[in-house]
Formats: C-alpha cells, sequence, structure tokens
C-alpha cells in the first residue's frame, strides 16, 4: 500500500463524519519505534483488504500526567508534534487523539469497547499488541477482546512479541538506551535518529567568544527526553537543509556556577543569523561526558578536539 501523506487527525468523535470499515489499534505509541511502524503496517494492509482504512486511537496528554500529576516523571521520546509527523510517514490513515481525563480513565474496558469503539466508530476489525491493556484498572486485553468480539460484530488480530520484533523493542528500552548515552541502540529501534526540536534563542554568546558560535535551543517541553550531559554528533536540518554539527547539553561548569542546564549547538561551516530559528537536531553519536576544565583554554583545546572528532567521524561514514 502506497505511503499517504494526508493522515486525517480528530480530536473527538463529534468530528468524524465516516471512516469506511475501520481497521484500529489503540495505544500511546512513544517513539513511533519500529515495533509500532510494523503494527500499522499490518493495519494498512488489513484495512486495504476490506476497502477499510487505518487508525489509530490515541490518548493526550499521556494518561500517567493525569493519574499522577505531581509525580508522574514521565519522559517522552517525541513531543507531540513530532510523533504526528512521524505517524503520518508510516501511511497510517486516520488518528483519533482523544482527550485523557479523570473521567475518561474510569470507563471499564466494556464501556470503551461499546460506547467508543463500536457505537461511534462501527470498529470492523481491531489489531492488539500481545500485552496490551486497557479500561479501568487495565482489565482489558487480548482475551477479554476475543470474548466481545463475536458479540459486536468486529474481527481481532492479535500481534505476538515475535512479530513485532525479534529483538521485542520497546519504548521503555528505546528510552532506557537514550539515558544511557548508547544513541545508536535507540535509532537502531526507533528507525532513524532521536532528535530535539528547539528555537534559537538568545545566549551568553561565551561560545561566540571562543571561536565557537553556538545556537541555544529553548526545547519549550518540559517532558521531552533529553540524554546525559554531554557532547554529542549530530545533524542538524534547517528548513530543508542540513548541516553536520557538535551538541552540547550541559550546564556548562567551566564558566558557568549556577547548574542551568542549556542545550547548545554548533553548525560545522556554517555562517548565517539563526534566532528564531526552529531546528530539528537529530543524535548520531556521543562523543564524551560534560566535563569541568581548569581553564578556559584547556576548554577551547577540548573543543576543537571534538570538532576534530565529529568531522572524522562524517569522513568516515561518507
Amino acid at each position: 500500500m502506497p505511503v499517504t501523506r494526508n493522515m486525517k487527525i480528530f480530536h473527538n468523535f463529534e468530528q468524524i463524519n465516516n471512516i469506511p470499515n475501520p481497521v484500529l489499534t489503540i495505544g500511546t505509541f512513544d517513539g513511533v519505534h519500529l515495533g509500532h511502524q510494523k503494527i500499522i503496517s499490518y493495519l494498512n494492509r488489513e484495512a486495504e483488504k476490506i476497502n477499510g482504512e487505518s487508525v489509530l486511537f490515541t490518548f493526550y496528554p499521556h494518561p500517567k500526567m493525569i493519574l499522577n500529576p505531581d509525580n508522574h516523571g514521565i519522559k517522552l521520546i517525541q513531543t507531540q508534534e513530532e510523533k504526528l509527523e512521524k505517524l503520518e510517514k508510516t501511511g497510517l490513515q486516520n488518528i483519533i487523539i482523544h482527550p485523557f481525563t479523570s473521567e475518561f480513565s474510569q470507563l471499564t474496558a466494556l464501556e470503551f469497547v461499546r460506547d467508543f469503539l463500536v457505537q461511534k466508530l462501527h470498529v470492523k476489525h481491531l489489531v492488539i499488541g500481545y500485552d496490551h491493556q486497557f479500561g479501568k484498572n487495565r482489565e482489558g486485553g487480548i482475551d477479554f477482546l476475543k470474548t466481545v468480539a463475536p458479540e459486536f460484530g468486529f474481527g481481532i488480530t492479535e500481534i505476538s512479541a515475535e512479530e513485532i520484533d525479534e529483538v521485542n523493542i520497546s519504548s521503555t528500552k528505546i528510552r532506557n538506551a537514550i539515558l544511557s548515552g548508547d544513541i545508536e541502540t535507540a535509532n537502531s529501534f526507533l528507525g532513524n535518529s532521536f532528535s530535539l526540536r528547539g528555537e534559537v534563542v538568545q545566549g551568553k554568546q561565551n561560545g561566540r567568544a571562543f571561536g565557537f558560535p553556538t545556537a541555544n535551543l529553548d526545547l519549550k517541553y518540559n517532558y521531552k527526553l533529553l540524554p546525559p550531559d554531554g557532547i554529542y554528533v549530530v545533524q542538524v536540518k534547517t528548513g530543508t537543509q542540513y548541516s553536520n554539527g557538535i551538541l552540547s547539553i550541559g550546564t556548562n561548569p567551566t564558566i558557568a556556577d549556577n547548574n542551568e542546564r542549556t542545550v547548545e549547538v554548533y553548525l560545522l561551516d556554517f555562517s548565517g543569523d539563526l534566532y528564531g530559528t526552529v531546528l530539528d537536531v537529530e543524535l548520531l553519536h556521543f562523543i564524551r561526558p560534560s566535563l569541568k576544565f581548569d581553564s578556559i583554554d584547556q576548554l577551547i583545546h577540548q573543543m576543537k578536539e571534538d570538532e576534530i572528532y565529529t568531522r572524522n567521524y562524517f569522513s568516515a561514514v561518507h
């Protein structure tokens, strides 16, 4: 089935006129990793067989943010905007982003299936991962669905762990890889590069004084997952152009003592004004942890070494 670029997005059921023969799956799909992509590929194929359309039913905000607002600790691989962009590239035809509220969390699995999937959406086929649970107290799963599917007249397909991926990719494994600085493993599971998106804002311009003019990024979302403080090889997308670069995450301990964590990127062989520009920074490789040097000269020397390392990295992969 060809990839579509016109995924329809619905924020409530009142917006939905008619989705023909919906083939649906449910989940948060944080990261839209290779396992998720396999599920959506299956959805698209099943929908094509019955002249239907593929549908993802998901939630916003993340359920943990509502169920445990004061201490959810959730850090997501993607912002909502990033997730929608990646989902569209999978060929998914429809996404329902249902508001997750305390009231919604109290729905039983039966109420959710009957009142939403059947009565409102008229689902024809449901595809569900082998370990997916839903409804109040996570009471709904594959066994429950197999029981009610004949009554409500929809088909059910369970995707096993082996079918999703032999190494059992999960958002948790990707999150742990990013948090440990293992960017290559995270990227291999994601099927593309883990990225940070931010607007270039005014910084202290220390880098410019050292001969390394960096762009300070405002990431805007405090729930976005960040890798460990350190220096990274990156590719930076500005509009339609890509530049090689070096990313610094940390508190700049050599020149600052306020423990303010910043995200700064230095674009190799680039000149121009980036203020106000939104950059997509794709992380490729962890170079080293953030360090406190005894002098500015030592810091500048290390920054030059980081640049040499980065240029060699790109020379090796091209």
